[in-house]
């Protein structure tokens, strides 16, 4: 009697088990919807994220050709987040490891900068001190092929050039070298390495109690790269004042500028807050750690200082703080989050809107902006870039600095003292020279006995003028890598070129530093930052 008692109390069990197993398999075997086949993963993924899902894998399943489900997913991802503002975005992983890269503040490579002239791969500058230096590149090289690939040719994008080029520290790449006119390959096998990507491009003392830091974005490291720079300039060289260029920084992370500002302000100052629909205040404020006594500030902006760089420019604006010199700066005031995607790549989501102190948003128009990314065009045809009556105020709510004056949001950071930009050599002409700029000047300097110039940059802009017809040689090497001559439009622009030709020596010479010693040698922003800080108080104080 005992067995079937035991059975009688097991089958119920196994019943439920074999029930259980049933569901298992019948979630895994393919269902159909009355027109296609559908995996159950997928036939959940439609049902509960709704028709986008659906239509893929219609389109997947059905479709008369083949198409590339990957590029059909990303179009469609870029045409929804266009519904919502200019700077949510989708990063694909590629981008994504670019950006993060030059954020961070070094990548694995070879260490150079190049630029795509003529479908040719042209090296512009070999980074002092790393693995390309060492192993013998040279500015003006032309990368022909790596490890073996042929790159240069139609076609060929810089994403795919960085793709090639980079890799981990202690690998090893084999490149194609044409340098100058030899007609014969050079082979140069580069082991890469931990390359440093600074932001700080230029720290320097402009007159004995002047010093400029120019900063081209706020990454990982600037808060330390600007303070060692500061350290520098006033405990060895006696900086009182600081000239702050961000002309052309697009921004970066937030908290890298507000961790710069905190040296301006003493402890408890409003640097800037957030707010979004989903996102409650957040308010940065100065952390009161002080490390130098810095007196007068200016800080130089323009139509390409964005995002971190206004955040900057309106604390010290609104705080009275400083003097903001230039032009009305881009106007980014929306702060975006990141979120991982299961693809590798991430959603950067606009999740709420930064504030100045005073109470500014100084996001420009985008809704009803059809043509939000020819801003700068747009700008340059009115001439506001070049008069100060052409500028426009778009938001005519008044808000004020802690001194009472008035100031204005809704498009950028309207500088204090307005500078015009320079357009005279601007012309078609200029712009295919410019890019043949950087190899032209590599390949004349190896042909110079470099004793023969000056030993340092200060001496080189007081001392250095290049060969008059230097200009002339130039063209003469464009012309040679297609740009036709053009008489008429060349003398407008030689004198500009002769300018940057000196420049770019410089810059060969004597790195970033000597590049920026001669371009400020007459900037007129430049020129007037340092007449204003000798003269003293800022604007609302006396």
């Amino acid at each position: 009697m005992s067995a079937p008692t035991t059975l009688q109390t097991r089958l119920p069990l196994i019943l439920a088990g074999v029930l259980a197993l049933g569901m298992f398999i019948g979630q895994k075997l393919p269902r159909y919807d009355g027109h296609l086949w559908i995996t159950p993963a997928a036939y959940r993924l439609s049902a509960t994220r709704g028709p986008i899902e659906e239509i893929l894998r219609y389109i997947e399943a059905r479709y008369v050709d083949s198409v590339s489900m990957e590029r059909l997913q990303e179009d469609a991802i870029h045409d929804l987040l266009a519904q919502l503002d200019p700077h949510s975005a989708y990063i694909s992983p590629e981008e994504l490891s670019l950006q993060e890269e030059m954020m961070k503040g070094s990548f694995e490579g070879i260490g150079v900068e190049f630029l795509i002239v003529n479908d040719t791969i042209q090296v512009v500058s070999v980074i002092p001190g790393g693995p390309s230096e060492r192993a013998g590149l040279m500015a003006g090289d032309k990368i022909v092929s790596v490890s073996d690939t042929v790159l240069a040719g139609k076609g060929i994008t810089s994403a795919e050039v960085v793709r090639r080029l980079r890799g981990p520290k202690g690998s090893t790449v084999r490149l194609g070298i044409l340098r100058g006119r030899e007609g014969r390959l050079r082979s140069f096998t580069i082991e890469r390495d931990v390359i440093p990507v600074h932001s700080v491009d230029a720290a320097y003392m402009l007159d004995d109690r002047t010093g400029y830091v120019k900063i081209n974005r706020f990454s990982a490291t600037t808060q330390q790269e600007f303070m060692e720079a500061i350290e520098r300039m006033v405990k060895k060289e006696g900086m009182k004042h600081l000239v702050l260029d961000l002309r052309g920084n697009p921004g970066g992370y937030l908290t890298e500028a507000t961790d710069l500002l905190s040296q301006f302000f003493p402890k408890g100052k409003l640097l800037v807050y957030t707010e979004g629909r989903a996102e409650s205040r957040q308010e940065y404020k100065s952390h009161g750690r002080i490390r130098f006594d810095i007196a007068n500030i200016a800080v130089l902006v323009d139509e390409g200082s964005a995002s971190a760089s206004e955040i900057v420019a309106g604390a010290v604006q609104d705080h009275d703080r400083g003097w903001v010199i230039g032009r009305r700066t881009f106007g980014k005031g929306l702060v975006q989050a990141e979120y991982p995607l299961s693809n590798g790549g991430a959603l950067r989501l606009t999740t709420s809107r930064y504030y100045t102190p005073s109470g500014r948003c100084i996001q420009r128009a985008y809704k009803d902006a059809p043509d939000y990314d020819g801003e700068l065009e747009r700008r340059l045809h009115n001439g506001e870039l070049t008069d100060s009556a052409a500028q426009k105020v778009t938001d005519t709510t008044r808000y004020f600095t802690g001194a009472g004056r008035v100031v204005y949001g809704g498009g950028g950071i309207m500088p204090d003292v307005f500078i015009p930009a320079d357009t005279s050599f601007m012309n078609d002409y200029y712009l295919q020279v410019l890019p043949h700029l950087s190899p032209f000047v590599a390949r004349w300097l190896q042909g110079q006995s470099r004793q023969q110039m000056p030993a340092d940059a200060v001496a080189f802009v007081r001392q250095y003028n290049p060969p008059a017809n230097l200009a002339r040689q130039l063209a003469n090497y464009a012309a040679e890598q297609g740009v036709p001559f053009d008489a008429h439009q060349w003398e407008r622009c030689r004198s500009e070129l002769q300018r940057q030709l000196k420049a770019l020596i410089a810059r060969q010479l004597f790195e970033r530093e000597g590049y920026y010693r001669v371009l400020n040698d007459d900037d007129p922003a430049v020129e007037k930052a340092l007449q204003l800080l000798r003269n003293g108080a800022a604007p609302g104080r006396k």
